[in-house]
């Protein structure tokens, strides 16, 4: 008998503050990164995908971003630029 599965690991990558999508105001945003990896018999083993988003922490709302963009906003909260706008709603 083989045992096999999934199990989804959750990394916090940084928190900047951006203007949200959803709700419009500024404020802080958590990067996270999502894996999810095979298992044979408990034990991971490889990653099979790899995903990226931004949550809001005024209103919740969580945005899908692309690795090419996660890596950038990972470099601006290394450097100290902790402001910026990846969504596509303006600032007003």
């Amino acid at each position: 008998m083989i045992i096999f599965g999934t199990k989804g690991y959750l990394h916090q990558l940084a928190i900047l503050t951006l203007v949200c999508a959803s709700c419009g105001n500024p404020a802080a945003h958590t990067l996270r990164k999502r894996v999810t990896k095979f298992t044979l018999f408990f034990v991971p083993l490889f990653p099979v995908s790899t995903k990226y988003a931004t949550q809001c922490t005024f209103c919740g709302a969580e945005q899908k971003i692309a690795e090419e963009q996660a890596e950038q906003l990972q470099a601006q909260a290394a450097d100290g630029r902790t402001y910026g706008q990846p969504q596509q709603r303006p600032y007003r």
